[in-house]
């Protein structure tokens, strides 16, 4: 009989084992996955969200009268998410796409807003799409400025994959030749409107070193590997059947399917890495199966970690062994630290009196982006580093009149028309990577499932509260500049997590004293282990992240599979 046992052991291990375990499917997870299938491997992605279909999304096609709450919430919504609930990504329109705060509760130190997607495919599905390019300057700025480590790869190590990711994902942009924006591979730009035009124009004639464009966005303008267009529906957080923006499902996990490599395992909680000690590897990962609460095991030659930051921080910490007793990788005492995200929410807008006769087309999924202009070649504010502006024009609706009290055939015959023009623009700034903004493991409150939750101690600083003064200032002064009547600053306030560019806590580095992650996205001490997504972020930048994501993934897989092959790892 104990022979028996063994040979089933064996056999159940021999099932569960693959060339590559990706951990994740979100917009790192499935380029991960993509790039080993592609390159011939078996890959296991993993991931606790339930398998949402490409096509199934089905709110995407609903009008506002079909839905009961017109998009908004229940108050036991609000109860049952906390967290979720405290701002607009979370409505009644993807209410199902995202994990619910009571089966996995988090403890803030200082308020932390953790968006938490549940479904395959992750925040994929609901990103905002912004799509920049991280710069020489974002690069060496920790260097320069004695802030941090320094990052260990520089632009030219990105480009090339910066340029093969734009060209698969389809990004609409207009190049500015821009030393802190690098131009990509675009596909033709969306089209600004008058008053987005109007302004554009008058910030280039009255300051210099100030552009304003057209959004880079992962929304097709043209059909690509059998992707439709973008439909100017802006419906896209609902899912999009058209594949017209980027997603894992409309992408990169049909690309991974084709080549017959890939096992997707949805509902798996994946609580832990498995290191051995005579190999100084990882063998595999623990994973709890979300219905059973039953742990399996699954084995791997490689790992990849994209299971966002917060997650990755989550497998990483609560991976002990003798070795790595506070986490794994954790020699320099970085992981869970830096943490950082985008502050926005401040601004300033303003009404314009002219353009009555002209409209826009569609409902354009894309705003204006104005590059940073700050501190650009040398510091000369009271901060370090910099802000973009998102944002547009439109013309105000119907809704206008819901606080008049007109009443009649001329009330009624009004608000067929639309209102006057109006422009905002909100700037997003760079956080700097500061090593008490943290998380750590909160082995007293338990989960659902018996895990440990996450402890979450962030907040903004001086440097960002300095830049926020900029941030509206010098947008209300672009708007008077291109003739914007009752213009207004706005700070709303920004706590980190609201923005969702959460990163940092696994930073990559030169050295393995101060860094997670060498070069190559790998874990120093355990180099069959790789992490991709944004816990290996060095510094924020201002740009969206998830590009950069992409790229860093890309690259990493690449090395990973040559590594592999040479008997490295």
């Amino acid at each position: 009989m104990a022979g028996l046992e063994v040979n089933l052991n064996l056999k159940a291990k021999q099932q569960n084992t693959y060339d590559a375990i990706v951990v994740g499917s979100g917009v790192s997870g499935g380029w991960a996955a993509k790039e080993l299938c592609e390159k011939g491997l078996k890959v296991l992605m993993l991931d606790r969200g339930w398998d949402l279909k490409h096509g199934n999304y089905e709110t995407a096609f609903k009008h506002p009268w079909e839905t009961k709450y017109r998009g908004r919430i229940t108050d036991k919504q609000r109860q049952s998410h906390p967290f979720l609930s405290r701002d607009y990504p979370y409505n009644e329109h993807n209410e199902k796409y995202w994990f619910n705060d009571e089966d996995a509760p988090y403890t803030e130190t200082k308020r932390f807003d953790w968006y938490r997607p549940n479904i395959v495919g992750g925040k994929s599905i609901m990103w905002g799409r912004q799509s920049y390019r991280l710069s020489e300057m974002d690069l060496e700025a920790n260097a320069k400025e004695g802030v941090g480590i320094d990052w260990p790869i520089r632009y030219k190590d990105l480009a090339p994959w910066y340029d093969y990711v734009e060209t698969f994902a389809g990004i609409s942009g207009q190049k500015e030749g821009l030393p802190q924006l690098p131009d990509g591979q675009f596909l033709p730009p969306m089209e600004m409107n008058c008053l987005e035009k109007h302004v554009a124009a008058k910030i280039k004639e009255n300051f210099k070193g100030r552009i304003m464009t057209i959004g880079r966005v992962a929304n097709l303008t043209q059909s690509i590997n059998g992707r439709g267009a973008c439909q100017y529906r802006n419906l896209c957080s609902r899912g999009c059947s058209y594949g017209a923006y980027f997603s894992t499902q409309s992408a990169t996990l049909p690309a991974a399917m084709k080549t017959g490599n890939l096992t997707v395992r949805p509902l798996s909680i994946v609580n832990s890495v498995i290191y051995d000690d005579k190999t100084q590897k990882a063998t595999g990962v623990k994973v709890i199966d979300v219905d059973s609460k039953e742990m399996i095991e699954f084995y791997a030659k490689i790992i990849f970690l994209n299971g966002s930051t917060m997650g990755t921080s989550f497998v990483m910490l609560n991976s002990i062994s003798e070795r790595f007793p506070n986490g794994l990788g954790n020699d320099s005492d970085q992981l869970g630290r830096n943490l950082m995200d985008h502050h926005f929410r401040c601004g300033a807008s303003g009404k314009f009196d002219g353009f009555q006769d002209q409209y826009y087309f569609g409902r354009r999924a894309n705003g204006i982006y104005i590059p940073r202009f700050r501190n650009i070649g040398k510091n000369d504010r009271e901060y370090i580093r910099g802000f973009g502006y998102q944002g547009g024009a439109s013309r105000t609706g119907w809704q206008r009149g819901i606080a008049e009290m007109g009443v009649g055939k001329d009330f009624k015959e009004s608000l067929l028309e639309p209102g006057d023009w109006t422009f905002g623009m909100t700037g997003f700034g760079e956080c700097l990577p500061y090593q008490e903004n943290r998380v750590t493991l909160n082995k007293e409150k338990l989960d659902k499932w018996g895990q440990p939750t996450l402890t979450i101690d962030c907040e903004f600083k001086e440097n960002e509260a300095k830049m926020r003064k900029d941030m509206m200032n010098d947008a209300a002064e672009m708007l008077e500049a291109a003739g914007l009547k009752d213009v207004k600053t706005y700070d709303n306030g920004s706590y980190p997590g609201m923005a969702i560019h959460e990163m940092g806590t696994a930073r990559m580095g030169k050295d393995s004293k101060t860094s997670v992650l060498n070069s190559f996205n790998q874990v120093w001490s355990v180099k069959n282990v790789f992490v991709t997504d944004g816990a290996c972020m060095t510094s924020a930048g201002c740009q969206n992240p998830s590009l950069t994501y992409m790229a860093l993934t890309a690259r990493a897989c690449d090395f990973a599979v040559k590594e592999l092959k040479k008997g490295n790892i």
